[in-house]
């Protein structure tokens, strides 16, 4: 009930113009939602929302399962290297981003690294770049959880029989056809956590958007989130933003189930 009745409640208010206070609020139907299909902002947020999600999923699980390949070896500096990819992920989020903030400022550090190597041309307003500044805030949160997905990765290479390797190795099959066609399949479960963890922190993304962007410029990096959060705390009004969260809970569920289904029937087939 603890759960359970909070949500069916902001479920019903989802539909009413409630801002926040106990009297006033009215019932308005499908207002709400209509809104936020015929509001440039919202839509705008969504558009964001999903381009972050699908991007960061399929590059954070590429990333993370090459880190483990590289470093599942008997490479002496293993466990250093694992230590240090994973460690961004043990940070909070907001820390990360104004760490990068302040990296990414037209004359900060990134900057002036590349200006003194004589390419001014790649120095860029990172975060200040309509253009960018979406691109920028996915390959943050990509560098901050790649090593969370290598983890996963870790430890479902540890359970793969290292025998089924070595008999491919006998009957002359190369690294890389040992990875494709014995490894990468034996690691669909580690697959199915890694992209399902990915995908539902994506499309719920707010820290590191609202604390490098506010959202900007314009509506460049507005997310679902960031937008839910301005709509109930800064303009006062709690039934479109609960609106707006009920329609975000809708997509991570149905973006789970599909991702789900899909890699499970990869692994039947297989």
């Amino acid at each position: 009930m603890v759960v359970l009745y909070p949500t069916l409640s902001g479920a019903v208010y989802a539909f009413t113009d409630w801002t926040g206070r106990a009297d006033g609020t009215n019932f308005i139907g499908w207002a709400n939602f209509v809104e936020i299909f015929s509001d440039v902002a919202a839509r705008s947020a969504l558009r964001n929302s999903l381009i972050i999600a699908v991007s960061v999923t399929v590059v954070q699980t590429l990333v993370g399962l090459a880190l483990a390949l590289a470093l599942h070896t008997s490479l002496v500096t293993r466990n250093v290297l694992r230590t240090l990819f994973f460690a961004p992920a043990l940070l909070p989020p907001v820390i990360i981003a104004f760490l990068w903030t302040f990296i990414l400022t037209p004359q900060g550090p990134l900057n002036r690294v590349l200006r003194g190597l004589g390419l001014d041309f790649l120095a860029q307003n990172w975060l200040g770049d309509s253009s960018l500044a979406l691109w920028t805030v996915i390959g943050v949160v990509i560098w901050q959880s790649a090593g969370l997905t290598m983890v996963i990765y870790l430890a479902g290479l540890q359970g793969i029989p290292t025998e089924l390797n070595e008999s491919a190795a006998l009957d002359g099959a190369s690294w890389w056809q040992r990875t494709r066609l014995v490894t990468v399949p034996l690691l669909i479960p580690a697959t199915t956590v890694a992209m399902s963890l990915t995908l539902i922190s994506s499309l719920k993304l707010f820290d590191q958007v609202f604390a490098m962007t506010g959202g900007g410029p314009g509506y460049a990096t507005e997310t679902l989130s960031v937008i839910m959060y301005k709509e109930a705390f800064v303009s006062g009004r709690f039934g479109y933003s609960t609106a707006i969260a009920l329609v975000l809970t809708m997509i991570v569920f149905a973006f789970t189930m599909v991702q789900l289904g899909a890699l499970r029937r990869f692994d039947v087939d297989r």
